[in-house]
């Protein structure tokens, strides 16, 4: 396999265009990650160890106070969007949006801000893009727990260089409705059980959504059918309908007063859990937030999306996502990320990080 150096002294667009050049398809992240592992392992201020294909560097100057950094090195399958282009104002290319751009700021703030004053732990992690069962930040929650608590977490995917705040969680179940087959010549013999699922779609659709305010912060829920089964021939009455429906609810609630909640709203009717991840809260009360928002600019939004922020609330660490780069573009052919974004992001964290030489 062929190596790969990676300039942590370049700047941080170079640095961007050198890490999506770099192929990392989800499960192919070897070659990334020992560039990365490599490149961070020559910067003296740094402890570096490496789970997988999952880099972490950590600074110990007993600052009485940590953060994490962390950003995923996988991207979704090509999709003729290699190699990159810099064209003046945008870097295109696949992962420039998801999330490289991220990646590279926390590259060059590992390597060029040595006595930050607040300890950090950038970790680099693999599999985000793909089941949960490889995701390389949780898998190290799981195997060192330890090495991700901190007082504070910024998670780098693309947020247009804007602080969001959290992240609400999801829960997927299904609400199955049993009828009973009968030819539908003579359908007075049977129960259709897919005319039995309408009240569940009619509720759905009066569905008030629940809007709570979280560290000033307006978070909207949302209850909706995202797929619907049934039917065994164009002549046969359908005796099980099942309709599937995504619950994103804000991060006051608990995974678990999510499904109490599902099974309230559709009592009467078969529901299971088929999928669920929790939420994240904001923490913005806290001072290394505070001060992180601050130098952000003051402009905070909620995350009304799933993130692995949820990863780190569930360590008892508050964390937002803030990175360079549209979501809406992640893991579109003509994904890119503006330079100046990317810029940003990097004189944002590095003013937050300071300098305590």
């Amino acid at each position: 396999m062929e190596t790969v150096d990676l300039d942590l002294t370049a700047d941080v667009v170079t640095l961007t265009e050198r890490l999506v050049d770099i192929e990392s398809v989800s499960r192919d992240e070897q070659r990334i990650a020992d560039a990365v592992e490599a490149a961070l392992k020559a910067v003296p201020h740094l402890d570096v160890l490496r789970r997988g294909n999952t880099v972490v560097a950590r600074t110990a100057l007993d600052r009485g106070e940590r953060v994490v950094l962390a950003g995923h090195l996988d991207t979704v399958p090509l999709n003729d969007n290699l190699p990159s282009r810099n064209d003046g104002s945008l870097l295109h290319g696949l992962g420039s949006c998801d999330m490289k751009g991220g990646d590279a700021v926390i590259l060059r703030l590992a390597a060029t801000v040595p006595e930050p004053v607040r300890d950090v732990t950038y970790v680099l992690y693999e599999g985000e893009e793909i089941e949960s069962e490889f995701n390389g930040l949780g898998l190290l929650a799981a195997s060192d727990p330890d090495l991700l608590q901190a007082d504070f977490a910024i998670l780098m995917e693309p947020s247009d260089g804007v602080v969001e705040a959290g992240c609400q969680g999801t829960i997927r179940v299904d609400v199955t409705t049993y009828g009973e087959r009968a030819h539908s010549a003579r359908s007075w013999k049977g129960v259709n059980a897919i005319h039995l699922a309408a009240p569940v779609l009619a509720k759905l659709s009066s569905y008030d959504a629940r809007r709570p305010v979280i560290d000033g912060l307006t978070y909207h829920e949302g209850l909706n059918a995202v797929g619907i089964s049934g039917g065994v021939a164009g002549n046969v009455l359908p005796d099980v309908c099942t309709v599937s429906v995504n619950y994103r609810f804000a991060p006051d609630r608990s995974e678990e007063e999510a499904e109490a909640f599902l099974r309230e709203f559709f009592e009467g009717y078969d529901v299971r859990v088929t999928d669920s991840a929790p939420g994240a809260m904001p923490g913005l009360d806290r001072p290394a937030a505070k001060a992180f928002v601050e130098a952000a600019g003051g402009t905070v939004n909620p995350k009304f999306g799933w993130t692995d922020v949820a990863r780190f609330s569930a360590l008892g660490v508050p964390a937002v996502n803030f990175g360079p780069g549209d979501p809406m573009l992640a893991h579109k052919q003509e994904e890119h990320v503006p330079l100046e974004q990317i810029r940003h992001c990097e004189q944002v964290l590095a003013a937050w990080l300071g300098d305590g030489r």
